[in-house]
């Protein structure tokens, strides 16, 4: 479909503990809450050096139902993003050894500064008393879009009580605490995050008003265009352009409303004609296609080799695992298959919509049973995550990992 980015490899030995600023309510080091994941890859691979082994974790089954992880266990720290819009919405350090983090011109943390409650409170300064999971054993204190996770010995539980608690300066042996866990989440929404049911309060910062990222994508499954109407703050809102992508168009109108394409591919060969037995017009396999590839806004547009007008929209969804996770950012698409007119209705109330989180099975209740699934495999070797599925409806494709989960991409023509 268009070229494969080159992707570094992120493995090597354990490094020793790196410092990075942390930032209270915005993020830590380089990465930003809020920022998509595509960013966070860009940054760890302009610092390979630094992170040099990474875990990416996520539910295969359903990628949409837990967090997408990215993991950095030689630096015990990892960032969450929310499934839905691929957007950081948590730094969770949980090996405060490991790293060490700098606020202001203090240090705290890592393997030769302990990060005593004593320690955290003279520099971080007076707050709120915090609160006390006995179920956990753990006493969580609250700053301003900052948490700390402070173990409490058993023998010293009931001098807590569930619920909001007393700050543990020090123990009755006159130890003090010492921090097994920090959060970082946005501040705005005035919430308190911390381990165990407090972690999934953590969210995503608002986009600010004019982001195209996520931007809705509408689609009128049987009519010949392609729309893409700008939204913000989670409503759709028509504000400064509204563009119509007809088939047919020329690679001058694209470039008008979308500008010049991340990439230009060459489609050598149409691996597809082979299924096109009974077609009176035979076509030969060799092709003059290209496509351009906006991989900023997850969206293919091929063009007819000889005549030069769209012939067809690839849309992808970026759901890990997938061959080509990280190569799009993802497409926030919605497909109105239900005739509506020229005009598109709200996207609460047309039922008959199918978007990114639209799994298979529901897919085929709107559109009918297409029979059996083309299997599309790269191979072990290019894609270790296994085969995926392509079904096949007059004019429109659908790309699916596992027969019950979410679409992957998402073909009109």
């Amino acid at each position: 479909m268009s070229q494969q980015r080159r992707r570094r490899r992120c493995e090597g030995t354990a490094m020793g503990a790196i410092v990075l600023d942390l930032r209270p309510g915005l993020g830590i080091g380089p990465f930003s809450l809020g920022m998509p994941i595509c960013e966070a890859f860009a940054q760890i691979e302009q610092q390979p050096n630094i992170y040099d082994v990474v875990h990416v974790k996520y539910l295969d089954e359903d990628p949409l139902k837990l967090d997408i992880i990215i993991s950095f266990p030689d630096h015990g720290f990892h960032l969450r993003f929310d499934p839905w819009s691929q957007r950081l919405r948590l730094v969770e350090i949980f090996d405060i050894e490991r790293l060490q983090m700098r606020y202001a011109t203090s240090l705290i943390g890592g393997p030769s500064t302990l990060a005593t409650f004593v320690a955290v409170y003279k520099l971080f300064g007076p707050t709120f008393p915090g609160t006390y999971d006995k179920d956990r054993g753990v006493y969580t204190l609250f700053y301003p879009g900052l948490s700390f996770a402070f173990p409490i010995p058993t023998q010293y539980a009931d001098c807590f009580h569930d619920g909001e608690a007393e700050l543990p300066l020090e123990f009755p042996d006159g130890t003090t605490p010492v921090m097994c866990r920090v959060s970082i989440y946005d501040s705005s929404m005035d919430k308190k995050v911390g381990v165990g049911s407090f972690m999934d309060k953590a969210s995503a910062p608002p986009l600010t008003v004019g982001s195209l990222y996520m931007e809705e994508v509408h689609v009128k499954v049987g009519q010949l265009h392609f729309y893409i109407i700008s939204s913000s703050w989670g409503r759709v809102m028509v504000y400064g352009w509204w563009s119509a992508y007809p088939f047919g168009a020329s690679p001058q109108d694209v470039w008008t409303e979308l500008g010049r394409p991340c990439g230009i591919y060459q489609k050598q060969v149409d691996q597809m004609v082979i299924h096109s037995a009974s077609d009176p017009c035979p076509r030969t396999t060799l092709c003059g296609d290209y496509f351009y590839n906006y991989f900023t806004r997850g969206v293919d547009i091929l063009f007819d080799g000889q005549t030069h007008k769209i012939k067809k929209f690839v849309l992808h969804t970026n759901y890990p695992g997938h061959a080509n996770f990280n190569s799009y950012i993802k497409c926030n698409f919605v497909i109105y298959v239900s005739d509506f007119g020229d005009s598109f209705p709200d996207t609460n109330a047309a039922k008959q919509t199918i978007t990114p989180s639209t799994k298979w099975e529901q897919v085929k209740e709107i559109l009918g049973d297409c029979g059996r699934a083309a299997i599309q495999t790269q191979g072990s070797t290019s894609n270790p995550f296994g085969s995926t599925f392509v079904y096949g409806y007059q004019n429109v494709a659908f790309e699916t990992q596992y027969h019950l989960m979410p679409l992957s991409r998402y073909a009109i023509k």
